[in-house]
C-alpha cells in the first residue's frame, strides 16, 4: 500500500558561537534530504540564537511561528536541522501536536531505505538501536528511582528498564555479526594484499558522483542516482591503467556535514575500506557552490578514521555543468589535483586522473 508523502517543515537555528556553516547551506541541504527519504517539503523557518533553549531548542515567540505556519502549510512532520535532546523533542511535539524529529533521525531513516544487502541492513540498525538508547537516558527522575526503595520496588522491572536492556542485547548481537563480517574483511584484505594489487578508494561528499566514476572507470552495474546517499554498499572492481598495470577501485558510502557518529561507528567495518587503501581519491562536486565546505566536512571524517596522512587526489567532478573553465588556482591550492566529468569519458582529466595515480603508485611497494 502506498502512502502519500509526509508534508515536512524544515526549521534551522543557527548558533551564533562555534557554528561554521551558513544556514542557507544547512537549509538547502536539509530540504534535500526530506526530499530523498520522500517527504514533500511545504515551508521553512529559521532563528539565530546565541545558544539553544533547553526547552523548545528555539525561543516562545518563535515556537509560536513555527505552530502557526506549520498548520497553515498543512505540515505533518517537522524536521530540525539541529540536534535534538530527548526532552526537546518531547516538548516540542506536545506543545505543536506534530510530529517532530531531528536531523539525525532523518539521515538514520534514509540509510534504513537504501541499506539493500545484509551487511548495510545490519549497520543500520545498529546505527539506530545506539541512537535508540540516547532517547531512552533522557528520563532525569524516573531513571533515578529504578529500584531506588520504598514507593519503587515491584514485581518485576519497569518497562523503560526492560526496553533498556532488550536494546543493549540487540546491540551485542549485532556488533558481534558485524564483527564477524568485519574479520571476514580482514579475510579477504589479506588475499588482496598478497596478490600485490594497489588498494584504491573512493570518497567524497554524498552525492559528488563516487558511483557515476566508478562505472565509468571499471564498467561496474552500480546503482547511479541524483539522490543523497543512493548507495550504501562497498563495491570493488579492478581497473587497468593506460601503463599496464592494474589496481583495485573501491567506493565507499558518502559523507556528509554533521554526519551522525552512531552511522560513523556503525560503518566501521565498511569505512575500514578508507583505512586500509593505499591511495584515496577525494571526488568534490564542483558544481556545488558549498563545495569547500564539503571538501571540510570530508576531511572532517576522515580525521576520525585516522586516515587523512594517507595520499590522496582531489577529482573536481561535473566540470561540465560549470559556466567557465575551472579555476587553476583551486586545482593549485588542492593539488594533485583534477577537474573532469564522469560522464564525460575519455578526456584530457581522464588523462591526467590516470597520470597522477599511476605517480602516486609508483613510490609504493606491493
Amino acid at each position: 500500500m502506498l502512502f502519500p508523502p509526509e508534508k515536512a517543515f524544515l526549521v534551522g537555528v543557527e548558533i551564533t558561537t562555534g557554528q561554521q556553516l551558513s544556514l542557507d547551506e544547512t537549509l538547502t541541504e536539509l530540504a534535500r534530504l526530506a526530499e530523498t527519504a520522500k517527504a514533500a517539503v511545504v515551508g521553512q523557518i529559521r532563528q539565530k540564537r546565541e545558544r539553544p533553549d533547553p526547552r523548545f531548542f528555539i525561543g516562545s515567540g518563535k515556537l509560536v511561528e513555527l505552530k502557526n505556519a506549520a498548520l497553515s502549510a498543512d505540515a505533518n512532520l517537522i524536521i530540525f536541522d539541529n540536534s535534538l535532546s530527548p526532552a526537546q523533542e518531547r516538548n516540542l511535539e506536545e506543545a505543536l501536536g506534530i510530529k517532530v524529529i531531528d536531523r539525525t533521525e532523518l539521515i538514520l531513516d534514509i540509510f534504513a531505505q537504501h541499506a539493500k544487502s545484509h551487511e548495510g541492513k545490519l549497520q543500520v540498525e545498529l546505527a539506530q538501536a545506539n541512537f535508540q538508547m540516547t532517547r531512552l537516558s533522557g528520563h532525569g527522575v524516573l531513571m533515578s528511582r529504578l529500584g531506588g526503595g520504598i514507593g519503587t520496588r515491584g514485581p518485576g522491572e519497569t518497562k523503560l528498564e526492560s526496553d533498556r536492556r532488550l536494546i543493549k542485547q540487540r546491540i551485542a548481537e549485532l556488533n558481534r555479526e558485524i564483527e564477524k563480517i568485519r574479520s571476514d574483511r580482514a579475510v579477504r584484505r589479506d588475499k588482496r594484499k598478497s596478490s600485490r594489487l594497489p588498494l584504491v578508494t573512493l570518497v567524497g561528499y554524498t552525492n559528488a558522483g563516487k558511483s557515476t566514476l566508478l562505472k565509468t572507470l571499471t564498467k561496474a552495474e552500480v546503482l547511479v542516482a541524483d539522490k543523497l546517499f543512493a548507495t550504501l554498499d562497498t563495491t570493488i572492481r579492478r581497473l587497468y591503467l593506460p601503463n599496464g598495470n592494474h589496481i583495485l577501485l573501491t567506493d565507499t558510502v558518502g559523507f556528509i556535514q554533521k554526519l551522525p557518529h552512531q552511522l560513523v561507528a556503525a560503518f566501521r567495518a565498511t569505512l575500514e575500506e578508507v583505512t586500509e587503501a593505499d591511495l584515496l581519491l577525494h571526488v568534490v562536486d564542483a558544481a556545488n557552490p558549498y563545495f569547500e565546505d564539503q571538501i571540510a566536512a570530508v576531511y572532517t571524517v576522515l580525521e576520525e578514521l585516522n586516515a587523512v596522512t594517507k595520499p590522496i587526489i582531489t577529482i573536481f567532478n561535473k566540470s561540465d555543468l560549470l559556466e567557465k573553465k575551472f579555476s587553476r588556482q583551486l586545482l593549485k591550492k588542492y593539488e594533485p589535483a583534477v577537474a573532469l566529468s564522469a560522464l564525460q569519458f575519455p578526456s584530457d582529466g581522464f588523462s591526467h586522473l590516470f597520470q597522477l595515480i599511476q605517480q602516486k603508485l609508483e613510490g609504493l611497494r606491493f
